[in-house]
């Protein structure tokens, strides 16, 4: 299951979600038909890897520019001198700890989200830490012609609070980033439909109570956990994962050795759909 432009391989990783992609230095310009097949890749497969890629900030930040216009996200740290990169840190003697442990899709709390998002691994544990993906084109397509008809219809309340529970009452009140999204989406490169909801930030549907929206959200979300729908990546120095938060979920397993962890991460839109923060 090879799919080959040369010099680029892209190789499946699984039989419904991701791709590892081979044959690129990323440090470098992209010629077309280079940015063409991975951006392919992308809306195909969900989520893509890179390995043994060592790039600069500034190269990493050319790399993800390709494909939209970049952004962060505003209470996690930022690297010196490139504010758009994000530094996700946990020193070894830190309490184990990871920003992530839920599935989700980045910024569902936002009126217009990010689309995606980009992490690259500057120093990783010597084992665990991986990421979970799953992808939610998938889990819809196994889903009934009659509960597809009825989730048609709704909308989602997705909030911010549902994973910040450790957020003051006072700041969540002034930024309390909550949005509302239909439950079913068309992705807009390939038309395939997914459901955009996650136990990270989908409270409710619109007009329905909390209680009243728990067991169909709990079958969905039971739905997704089926491991055919899924993928898990294993981390390395110098390893990227690019992954389409309109299509796919992931998780940031807790695992890891006691030793120190440091990513860098990028978040990206459509051109004109964001601003940095």
């Amino acid at each position: 299951m090879l799919t080959t432009v040369e010099p680029l391989v892209v190789s499946r990783v699984t039989g419904k979600i991701g791709a590892e992609i081979s044959g690129v230095d990323l440090s470098q310009p992209l010629s077309g038909s280079a940015l063409a097949t991975i951006k392919d890749a992308l809306w195909a497969h969900g989520v893509i890897f890179f390995r043994d890629q060592d790039l600069t900030p500034q190269q990493y930040l050319d790399f993800v520019a390709n494909f939209g216009e970049l952004s962060n996200s505003r209470p996690m740290p930022k690297l010196d001198g490139y504010p758009m990169v994000n530094v996700l840190t946990r020193a070894a003697d830190e309490v184990p700890s990871v920003v992530g442990g839920v599935w989700h899709t980045d910024q569902a709390y936002r009126d217009i989200p990010t689309w995606g998002t980009v992490l690259y691994g500057v120093q990783v544990p010597e084992y665990g830490g991986d990421t979970a993906y799953i992808n939610m084109e998938q889990v819809y397509d196994s889903l009934s012609d009659g509960l597809k008809s009825t989730l048609e219809g709704l909308r989602a309340v997705h909030v911010h609070a549902q994973t910040q529970r450790g957020r003051p009452a006072e700041e969540i009140a002034k930024r309390p980033e909550v949005a509302v999204h239909p439950v079913v989406t068309t992705h807009p490169e390939t038309g395939r439909k997914a459901l955009f909801v996650s136990p990270g930030y989908t409270e409710r549907f619109e007009g329905w109570t909390v209680e009243e929206s728990a067991p169909l959200l709990a079958y969905l979300f039971e739905q997704a956990y089926r491991p055919e729908f899924g993928c898990r990546f294993s981390w390395r120095t110098g390893s990227l994962a690019f992954w389409d938060n309109r299509s796919v979920w992931h998780y940031a397993i807790n695992d890891s050795t006691p030793s120190t962890r440091v990513m860098h991460r990028l978040i990206v839109g459509e051109p004109g759909t964001t601003r940095p923060e």
